[in-house]
């Protein structure tokens, strides 16, 4: 394929057009946010019925109905110990680094009116209250909210149920497969409008807080960058090799994902490339189909070492002292809040609004000292979370036996030779 027709190309090609617009013309780089904003929703308004469709195959079509629940809980208890492993890594960073020591911001002086904008008064509170907001007020519902969580457990039901259901479940079963492939096929053309999007959120971002905003408060975006970075190297670089495949390969091997989601901020514009290329892998549909889409919602790594850096900065720039135990509570607080979220620019910020709502020791209104960088760590949220849920469909395709290691192997060799 020539270069220019490249995606890969193109959406750098935005990246760079967009940061020189917003250098140079602010006023009409702001204007174009517009551009960014329209591609996040027309890829969040494919998400929904694409997680549905892929997790009721993916179940309906596993060889074994009875290894279901072991699939789904060794997902989930894989989501759950990455996502401690997050949280630590980002307490660690900025326990070690310091980002906010010195700044000595007295809180009386925030706006608190930031805050409020990002806070939901629907929003549920406690655990109770969040499994109760997963339960959709009727099928037809869950869509139209576009909400994942009631998505991903009407896709459970369904899957679990057409094995039972006879040559209707059969006819169901053809009905989605037709239905996916034409979602596949129209996400596809609205991917082309990736670098666009692409140019309209960068121009937008340097235009609106200028690259002097990153100098600002460098140290916090540093800090979070580098944390992001040990997490995908060193975490999850020794789980994948663990499981015998190169970390590396695989960074080359899904390199046009990781461009489009620098881009644009956004993991859920590259799912349906994600389950099309752990196929490739050798990633049994009926396994790869449920863990990934899980992912999206269960397993946000970058959001949970977002969770503990901005909380913690926030207090050391208030002079704020929090003891081990507080840390410990605070820690508990965001495996709940960090799960959930969708997988689109601006969902940690919300995830950090409440998780310090909840929190009395820090006062909400800190986060002004970080909207006005927040867009620039967005990038690192999604691309962290993305390779994680990669490498984790990966990893428990191969608990499952349903990994064909020799495939994987060949296709990360001839995938990293064709990318470079």
């Amino acid at each position: 394929m020539p270069l220019h027709k490249s995606l890969y190309f193109q959406v750098l090609l935005a990246a760079a057009a967009g940061i020189a617009v917003g250098r140079f013309w602010p006023e009409y780089a702001v204007a174009l946010r517009p551009l960014g904003d329209a591609f996040v929703k027309l890829m969040k308004m494919m998400i929904a019925p694409i997680v549905f469709s892929t997790m009721v195959l993916g179940i309906a079509g596993m060889e074994d109905m009875k290894g279901f629940g072991k699939t789904l809980a060794r997902a989930m208890g894989l989501f759950c110990l990455l996502t401690c492993i997050a949280l630590g890594t980002g307490l660690a960073a900025v326990l070690i680094l310091r980002p906010g020591a010195g700044m000595h911001v007295d809180p009386a002086t925030l706006d608190a009116g930031i805050a409020t904008r990002y806070v939901n008064p629907d929003a549920p509170h406690g655990l109770v209250a969040f499994l109760m907001q997963i339960i959709p007020h009727s099928f037809v519902g869950a869509f139209a909210n576009g909400e994942v969580l009631p998505v991903l457990l009407l896709a459970g039901l369904t899957g679990l149920a057409i094995p039972r259901s006879g040559l209707g479940g059969k006819a169901t079963m053809e009905a989605l497969a037709s239905f996916s492939h034409v979602l596949f096929a129209a996400f596809g053309y609205l991917l082309k409008l990736a670098p666009l999007g692409t140019f309209g959120a960068i121009a937008f971002t340097i235009g609106r807080y200028g690259i002097g905003s990153i100098a600002s408060l460098g140290l916090l975006i540093f800090t979070f960058y580098l944390a992001c970075l040990l997490f995908v190297l060193v975490v999850l670089g020794t789980l994948a090799r663990l499981h015998r495949f190169s970390m590396f390969k695989l960074l080359r091997y899904f390199g046009e994902e990781i461009v489009i989601v620098l881009g644009t901020s956004s993991s859920e514009s590259v799912l349906p490339q994600m389950l099309t290329k752990l196929e490739r892998l050798g990633c049994r549909k009926g396994v790869s189909r449920l863990v990934l889409p899980l992912g999206y919602s269960f397993n946000l790594d970058g959001s949970a070492i977002y969770l503990t850096l901005a909380t913690m900065f926030i207090a050391q720039a208030c002079d704020i002292h929090l003891s081990a135990g507080r840390m410990l509570a605070m820690l508990a607080v965001m495996l709940l809040t960090s799960k959930g979220a969708a997988g689109v620019s601006g969902s940690g910020f919300v995830a950090l609004v409440a998780t310090l709502s909840t929190m009395p020791d820090i006062p909400v209104a800190g986060v002004a000292l970080i909207v006005g960088i927040d867009r620039f760590m967005s990038e690192a949220r999604a691309l962290t979370s993305v390779v994680s849920n990669a490498v984790a469909s990966i990893v428990v395709s191969i608990w499952e036996g349903a990994c064909d290691r020799a495939m994987l192997a060949s296709e990360l060799d001839r995938g990293s030779v064709r990318e470079g």
